[in-house]
């Protein structure tokens, strides 16, 4: 049997579509990155530079610091930065990009973002070989900046970009949890804190400082408002008191292990202190340190980032002057299971180099890359939260040090809660750790908080929580964060969202002209078994 003409003609057409369609919207998949054989100092590049802040102007100097004498270095290379208020909208940002290889050429993200973006093929770029290259990697000779070399990288830093076996990003911060604690209220309670807070000690306390009279007003404060204990982010509540249990949450090959026994446990217990007012979480009531530096929470878990908001002389608040409350506040490890062994988690922004056509311009990009681990950049910054530098370089720097000693000075540069916090990563760099990355683990991440977030609220809203209460928790977040298809091998690829308009619209012209074509090619059967029945 032969195709006819108009069969041969739609053949042609959807053969040719997806050459349009690759044309007009650039899809085709680019090739893998290799370094150039050397850098052509007459070629110019523009590349642009993805970055996070929150409207606070000192880090926007740093950036633009870093970028005008990175030019003056590279004058063939011009860095364009455009600045986001959250991790979020720069993650979706390149989610849809990546379809009209308009990506960034370097991104501030984190590790879980990363490996979203390479479910598409050779999107980012594989940094091993050129950490290692002699004459543009770490520490290379033919740097015109003086870098750190990849020995000079705190190893439990750079090991957070390692995906699949290899490098796909560079630390640029790192940062951990601290508990901000109000020494006041818990000594006014009649309690000493611990050299190392636990998780009995902190729901002991934080269930006295609820007690009321008979008006409903707190006896630790005399206010009407108290929140004894309040979370940040209860994504890292659920992920270390597993992790400091020994209990499972996923493994690298993207396992999920959450619903377990020991999750069950704690989102009770979480419902009991919950119910006896001593609990909330920032979702539900607003940020910790605004409870905290009113006097109205004792136990505020939040981000050493955040450290300079956190006490009553901070010098960032987000209410007035006159609700502050004058307490000693203590900035210390978050709770822990084990204190002989305390655990916490890594975080804070990586750095990640996207694929181009030009190997020329992935390599400008990697320079901007590495040099935003220099010291003029990485001590600023610093400085300027509760970060602490990613290279022993900066760590070990006379002017870091002599920072770090001047806690207390002002309320300002040197305010004495975030250089504590800042000193509390340091101390504590060898008990950090890191969860599995895979794509579908920032899924996975929200969902361990939202168990938390969704028994917090029923407990408030008085409804019951039990065993049948559980199952169709376990069941609500497993479908709404897609994690029966993020398990395994599989590693969720619907967490790349839906296919963009090109690939779903080429999708759908392909399964139509297949259509079109099984029915011309079924008639023009019938037409033939019909010829033959009249010949016969």
């Amino acid at each position: 049997m032969k195709f006819s003409k108009i069969s041969a003609a739609l053949l042609s057409s959807v053969l040719l579509l997806p050459a349009l369609l690759t044309g007009c919207h650039g899809s085709r998949g680019l090739d893998a990155f290799a370094i150039p054989e050397d850098f052509d100092p007459s070629a110019s590049y523009e590349i642009t530079f993805w970055a996070k802040n929150d409207t606070n102007i000192t880090q926007v100097n740093i950036y633009n610091d870093a970028i005008a004498s990175f030019e003056a270095l590279y004058p063939n290379i011009h860095v364009n930065m455009r600045l986001y208020t959250d991790y979020a909208r720069i993650y979706n940002d390149v989610i849809t990009n990546i379809a009209t290889q308009t990506t960034p050429n370097v991104c501030i993200t984190y590790p879980d973002h990363i490996a979203t973006y390479m479910t598409g093929d050779n999107v980012v770029v594989p940094l091993d070989d050129l950490m290692a290259d002699p004459l543009y990697g770490l520490g290379g000779s033919a740097l015109r900046f003086d870098g750190p070399t990849q020995t000079e990288i705190v190893p439990q830093f750079l090991d957070e970009g390692i995906l699949s076996g290899a490098h796909y990003a560079l630390p640029y911060m790192r940062s951990t949890e601290a508990c901000y604690v109000n020494k006041t209220y818990v000594e006014t309670l009649g309690y000493t804190l611990p050299e190392t807070l636990t998780w009995d000690f902190i729901w002991e306390v934080s269930d006295a400082a609820a007690a009321q009279d008979e008006d409903g007003t707190y006896l630790v404060n005399g206010q009407k408002v108290m929140i004894p204990f309040i979370y940040k982010s209860t994504d890292n509540m659920m992920i270390q008191y597993l992790r400091q249990t020994g209990a499972g949450y996923s493994d690298w090959d993207g396992n999920i292990a959450i619903f377990n026994d020991t999750t069950k446990d704690f989102l009770y217990t979480v419902a009991e202190h919950t119910g006896r007012g001593a609990f909330s979480t920032f979702k539900i009531s607003s940020y910790p340190a605004n409870f905290l530096n009113a006097g109205q929470c004792i136990f505020a878990i939040d981000s050493t980032a955040g450290a300079t908001w956190m006490g009553s002389d901070a010098p960032l608040v987000d209410i007035s002057r006159e609700s502050l409350v004058p307490f000693e506040t203590a900035v210390m490890t978050i709770p822990q299971a084990d204190p002989d062994h305390p655990q916490m988690i890594s975080q804070g922004p990586s750095v990640c180099v996207f694929n181009k056509r030009d190997s020329g311009e992935v390599l400008a990009s990697w320079l901007f890359a590495q040099y935003l681990l220099t010291n003029g950049v990485q001590i600023p910054y610093a400085q300027t939260e509760g970060y602490v530098p990613v290279t022993t370089k900066a760590q070990d720097n006379p002017v870091y040090q002599d920072y770090l000693s001047r806690a207390g000075e002002d309320n300002s540069m040197y305010y004495d809660i975030k250089i504590k916090a800042s000193e509390l990563l340091l101390a504590h760099t060898n008990d950090t750790f890191i969860t599995p990355v895979f794509n579908g683990s920032a899924s996975l991440r929200s969902a361990a908080g939202q168990m938390i977030e969704n028994v917090t609220k029923s407990i408030r809203r008085k409804e019951t929580v039990d065993d049948d209460y559980m199952v169709r928790l376990y069941d609500d977040v497993t479908s709404l964060y897609r994690l029966d298809s993020a398990s395994g091998s599989a590693s969720g690829r619907k967490e790349l969202g839906p296919l963009p308009g090109a690939s779903a619209a080429l999708l759908s012209v392909l399964a139509g002209a297949w259509v079109l074509l099984g029915i011309y090619n079924g008639a023009d059967i019938l037409k033939e078994k019909r010829h033959k029945k009249e010949k016969k």
